[in-house]
């Protein structure tokens, strides 16, 4: 079954971080992304650009609206995924748990795929 870990975070924590400490996390996710393609959970992943460089859209009575930066303001933003493979939720959550910002202050919210006309 495909789960999409969206991974939650303080995107400001980032560049606050010594060159050693982003180094030391940068590597951390080196390391995780490898041993799931390893194991054969990893179908994908990227990280976002920050929100400020994000834009909205919505379509209102036919008009197509754009909002610079996210849909809202919150603790937290998305800042990136990874699509997994697992063979159930405890198994995707075994492997969301070990995603460097679940213990670096953010949030993994693990939901499973939508398989149209199964």
């Amino acid at each position: 079954m495909k789960y999409l870990c969206l991974i939650y975070e303080d995107e400001t924590m980032w560049p606050k971080m010594s060159k050693e400490e982003y180094g030391k996390a940068m590597g951390e996710y080196g390391a995780f992304t490898r041993d799931i393609t390893e194991s054969g959970h990893f179908l994908g992943g990227n990280a976002l650009q920050p929100t400020s460089s994000a834009t909205t859209v919505r379509v209102r009575n036919g008009k197509t609206l754009t909002t610079d930066g996210p849909f809202a303001e919150t603790k937290e933003q998305l800042g990136g995924y990874y699509l997994i493979e697992a063979k159930d939720l405890n198994d995707a959550i075994q492997v969301a748990a070990r995603i460097p910002s679940a213990r670096l202050g953010g949030a993994i919210e693990v939901r499973p795929i939508m398989v149209f006309g199964s």
